[in-house]
């Protein structure tokens, strides 16, 4: 009988690069999964559903390890004390929240319909909630957790993809190039640009510089950050964040 699959789970808010980092640890020859499956991780039971549901999109690779989800929003919770999630390895993620907020608002003024986030101030208190809600998260946590700071996809992967390597525990290095599977760029499945089909991580940064966000909820996002980000680095079992010359770990 085969060995159950152990979870690896990204905790993060929109647009912190978590597409990004689903196809290439999807990518990896010991990692099956890389979109967001919607799940609330609250039983046992719940890993089986994330099993079904990727079987219904994927074929699951020979001799892989782990499946991978990504939780982005406060609907879904994840319980790691659970009976089933013991040989579990969480992420912890965040991006600034500018830049973050500000591709929040692009992705969403996008859309044919009118959409919530489409709104400056709307984006910025998912931000907010997020960034408070994965700090209590981090703060109750009996389970270990790695932190990386979310730019360093772009801003220094050669340091990133090592380390998150180490921490998953896998045999071969995660790979800044990564496959373009069947649901990518598929509405509700992550990033829906074109960006994302390209296959290798883009270095350059998008301009959202047509975008004005208000100084008060632009201030309060900010501030959010920091006490959030303090928080989870505190708890963190390791990390690693950007540096204005250099990105090291801190232990």
């Amino acid at each position: 009988m085969p060995e159950p699959y152990s979870s690896i789970f990204l905790l993060s808010h929109m647009r912190a690069f978590t597409s990004l980092a689903g196809h290439i640890l999807g990518s990896h020859p010991q990692i099956n999964g890389y979109y967001e499956m919607h799940i609330s991780y609250e039983d046992a039971a719940a890993l089986d559903e994330q099993l079904e549901s990727f079987r219904q999109t994927e074929t699951l690779k020979e001799n892989t390890r782990y499946l991978f989800d990504k939780l982005l929003h406060n609907d879904y919770r994840l319980f790691p004390g659970l009976p089933g999630f013991a040989d579990m390895k969480i992420l912890v993620s965040l991006l600034e929240p500018e830049q973050a907020i500000k591709s929040i608002v692009d992705l969403f003024e996008k859309k044919e319909e009118e959409a919530l986030y489409a709104s400056p101030v709307e984006a910025a208190n998912y931000y907010v909630d997020r960034v408070k809600a994965l700090a209590d998260f981090c703060r109750s946590a009996d389970q270990p957790y790695y932190y990386y700071d979310a730019e360093l996809f772009q801003a220094a992967p050669e340091k990133l993809l090592p380390a998150l390597t180490d921490w998953l525990e896998l045999d071969s290095p995660l790979s800044e190039r990564y496959q373009v599977f069947s649901q990518t760029g598929k509405a509700g499945k992550g990033d829906s640009s074109e960006l994302i089909r390209r296959g290798k991580i883009e270095k350059t940064r998008s301009d959202y510089s047509h975008i004005r966000l208000p100084e008060a909820a632009l201030s309060r996002a900010q501030e959010a950050y920091r006490d959030c980000r303090s928080q989870i680095l505190a708890c963190a079992a390791d990390s690693l964040i950007n540096r204005s010359q250099a990105s090291r770990s801190v232990r």
